[in-house]
């Protein structure tokens, strides 16, 4: 039998692994020290049961739980706790847990329970493994298929007509993590949640195309199944995934073949992009990065410098800031500057080359040319017709 143990506290882990394995030594052990770590054991091995602690820094056991368990029904889940956090034990129960162990935790009663767990699996594989083993090779089977007819790549004689028959109109559901570390617990949530959501609304599956994306495809059973799987989608992945990510939603689609350029161009097309981005404090990136140009609008500024400060890659954070802002990064920062420009050409006497100081331009000339380009006028004419406008104004009143 295959448990693993999840706790923050190195000494639960190693102590709960030394009881199993004298009193079990045939069963085989995994640790984890949070729940990214299980997320990747629960992908890569096959876990008959998990004993997780209630709380731990990032996300609780609970939580840990609810999202693990549509993908895999087949664990048994044992829930660890202290007497204070008995509340969270009862509530697990109610989710589905097997049981519970209160710490500090008995080791004749960890030994019995694994007795009883032990039993339980052995009768289930019997009843379950060859169903299963034929359910899940099928599922990776199709899904590989899938991903590499998807990405274009060649499917040797592979019949797609299968997919074409359960699938006669579709839609494609992008979703994309970014970040330039590991993500492997952002990646098995959203696995988990879209999933989730696909066999709730309608009829479909999720591959991964890589590492930090992930492609879903559903056949809705009701007009506004898309709707609401999208703002659950949403909802979910706001809660659980800390970093940016997108959300991307295709048309309906009839045409399987049309499928590689369907992706193609998702992946091209930032239009209809969802965003969302968690940072301490609840600071959403863009609103942080604008405050930040308006602060320093004055200074040297660059789109790598501004992404940086919220933490984005550049190409990222450019596609994303346009979205929310309708400008782009370049035009807005000119917009910024120009808008100051044109208050001090009114209201001071100032020198071009102070004005042109004050809002970010060490060039006169280049000044010149930019406020040129976006007014249509020079900076000396513009004040001179504002200076007309204002002697105009005081003769009428």
């Amino acid at each position: 039998m295959n448990i693993l143990i999840v706790d923050d506290e190195k000494v639960i882990r190693e102590g709960v692994k030394r009881t199993i394995r004298k009193a079990f030594p045939g069963h085989t052990v995994h640790l984890a020290a949070c729940p990214d770590e299980a997320a990747n054991i629960l992908r890569n091995g096959n876990i008959n049961v998990v004993l997780t602690d209630i709380l731990m820094p990032g996300m609780t056991g609970l939580e840990f739980m609810q999202l693990s368990q549509n993908r895999y029904h087949h664990i048994k889940w044992v829930i660890i706790s202290a007497y204070s956090e008995f509340a969270y034990a009862k509530e697990a129960m109610k989710l589905g847990a097997r049981d519970y162990l209160l710490k500090p935790i008995g080791k004749d009663m960890l030994v019995s329970m694994i007795t009883e767990l032990g039993e339980e699996v052995e009768r289930e594989a019997e009843l379950e493994q060859e169903a299963q083993m034929l359910r899940r090779n099928l599922k990776y089977l199709r899904e590989g298929v899938f991903q590499r007819w998807a990405m274009g790549l060649d499917i040797g004689n592979m019949d797609i007509a299968p997919f074409v028959e359960r699938h006669p109109s579709f839609q494609l559901i992008l979703v994309k993590i970014e970040s330039e570390d590991a993500v492997h617990l952002e990646h098995f949530i959203v696995e988990n949640v879209l999933t989730e959501l696909i066999e709730r609304f309608g009829e479909g599956f999720v591959t991964s195309l890589n590492g930090k994306s992930l492609l879903g495809l559903i056949t809705v059973t009701s007009e506004d199944g898309m709707k609401k799987l999208s703002d659950e989608l949403r909802m979910h992945l706001k809660k659980y995934v800390k970093m940016p990510f997108q959300i991307q939603l295709s048309e309906e689609i009839r045409d399987f073949n049309s499928i590689p350029k369907v992706i193609r161009q998702m992946g091209r097309d930032p239009g209809t992009l969802e965003f969302d981005y968690y940072a301490p404090g609840g600071n959403r990136a863009i609103e942080v990065a604008v405050q930040y140009i308006r602060a320093n609008y004055n200074a040297e500024l660059t789109l790598e410098k501004v992404a940086s400060v919220v933490f984005l890659n550049p190409a990222y954070f450019s596609q994303v800031f346009k979205q929310k802002t309708g400008s782009g990064f370049k035009e807005y920062v000119i917009g910024l500057r120009i808008d100051r420009a044109v208050h001090l050409l009114e209201h001071t006497q100032l020198k071009l080359a102070d004005i042109a100081e004050k809002v970010g331009y060490q060039d006169v000339k280049h000044f010149t040319q930019v406020f040129r380009k976006r007014m249509n006028v020079t900076p000396t004419e513009y004040r001179q017709q504002a200076a007309a406008e204002t002697g105009i104004s005081r003769i009428c009143t």
